[in-house]
């Protein structure tokens, strides 16, 4: 159901601290026209925990605005299960696509209680569902084991595999075949999860350089590997930034240089600095300076 490229887009914000729909739409727009695939709104990069649930469904509403008939999913990322199962059923009124969910990123759930929370929030959205495994961000690891667990429930789609660790879409391909749609949310790491058989790729510099990453994709799919292999080298220390605990600052600085956005986040976080700062840059403007030219796909 859910193949491509993704983009884990980004919330923007005024000035005042408010959604800037309007560069939202602008920078949304950049992504389809590329050809990609579908949005993801209001993830880790996306800022989800820092919105409240009213603006978490502005933003979904303004990413409907631009995607025409590609779908849009809403990331589930709350504390309480209760909490998400609200957000859930409030996605679903608002004709979200599906939604990509997270465990509790607060509190960490052993095995049982991850199973019990993705199948309340399955039961009450209804809508199709994207589990996001990501241990080393949130700590819960979403097992083969656990996908066992919820497979006979066909809402449950697709895993956006993002565990750090290649072998894991290899074990989770040999347990389930075509089961579940495998995506990639690791951006240096996917070419090589796209060779090993993950049929999308949920994307984080895909904001700042679109074209970049769905020539990767298009190139994979047509078996033009050394093609693909050469953007991904070139492109490798960009998707470096999204692999960070300032992933977030990172690829909003990195839109700011490349498509002329801003690098506004929402507190506690603060736009890059020092060092950090001019480590980036560097990494960007070395980039940018040697931008490979599209091949036709």
């Amino acid at each position: 159901m859910w193949a491509g490229v993704l983009p884990a887009v980004t919330t923007k914000f005024t000035e005042n601290d408010e959604l800037d729909h309007a560069e939202m739409e602008r920078c949304f727009s950049l992504q389809i026209e590329a050809g990609c695939d579908g949005l993801i709104v209001c993830g880790s990069l996306g800022e989800g925990p820092m919105l409240h649930v009213d603006e978490k469904l502005a933003v979904l509403k303004t990413a409907q605005g631009v995607a025409g008939n590609r779908p849009v999913l809403l990331t589930i990322n709350e504390a309480a299960t209760r909490d998400a199962c609200s957000l859930a059923k409030a996605a679903a009124k608002a004709g979200a696509n599906g939604l990509m969910v997270v465990p509790s990123p607060i509190y960490h759930t052993n095995p049982e209680e991850t199973v019990a929370t993705l199948k309340a929030v399955a039961a009450a959205g209804d809508l199709p569902i994207m589990i996001y495994s990501n241990r080393l961000a949130y700590r819960v690891d979403v097992t083969v084991p656990v996908m066992a667990e919820l497979a006979s429930d066909s809402r449950f789609m697709a895993v956006k595999e993002s565990s750090d660790d290649i072998r894991r879409s290899t074990e989770i391909i040999n347990a389930f075949g075509d089961r579940f749609d495998l995506l990639t949310g690791v951006d240096n790491l996917a070419y090589e999860a796209l060779c090993v058989g993950a049929v999308g790729w949920v994307a984080g510099l895909v904001t700042a350089f679109p074209r970049e990453t769905v020539a990767i994709y298009q190139l994979m799919k047509q078996g033009r590997r050394e093609e693909a292999l050469a953007i991904y080298r070139w492109f490798r220390p960009l998707l470096d930034l999204d692999v960070s605990t300032y992933l977030v600052q990172n690829i909003k600085f990195v839109e700011a240089l490349a498509i002329g956005s801003n690098e506004r986040v929402r507190a506690p976080r603060l736009p890059l600095a020092g060092e950090r700062r001019q480590a980036a840059e560097k990494v960007v403007r070395d980039a940018m300076a040697t931008r490979p030219e599209m091949p036709a796909f």
